[in-house]
């Protein structure tokens, strides 16, 4: 190097990175929403109706009739004793009851509940940070 030359000097500078953990205290709030949504239910009904048919009969009995089914019919026999010079039996009527197997499908809206969850989550810091 030559006397003539001026040297200088360049100042170096280095960063260094510094990391440190704290804790952090946090509140969480959980809390159900309950909600009532429109719906609906179909469902169809099974059961039974009656039919009741009185049918006049006007015939003399020499014993009381029993009841009887005939396939899906039930005949109950109505009596009365009338006054002749004897007394003899005569069968009325007879009360005739059918069943009929029916389904019936109904609708009906109902309100329904459902829940849903939310969280809402709040940062606590400490005293020294606030100052």
């Amino acid at each position: 190097m030559r006397h003539d030359e001026e040297t200088a000097a360049i100042p170096i500078a280095e960063e260094r990175l510094s990391v440190s953990k704290r804790p952090v205290k946090r509140r969480v709030r959980i809390r159900t929403v309950t909600e009532e949504v429109p719906g609906r239910f179909t469902e169809e009904l099974h059961g039974e109706r009656v039919e009741v048919q009185h049918v006049a009969v006007e015939r003399e009995l020499s014993e009381y009739p029993e009841i009887r089914t005939e396939g899906d019919l039930t005949i109950i026999p109505v009596v009365e004793e009338r006054l002749i010079v004897e007394k003899r039996l005569f069968l009325v009527e007879e009360v005739h009851v059918r069943r009929l197997d029916g389904v019936e499908r109904i609708e009906q809206p109902v309100m329904l509940r459902r829940q849903r969850v939310e969280v809402d989550r709040h940062e606590i810091r400490s005293e020294a940070e606030e100052s």
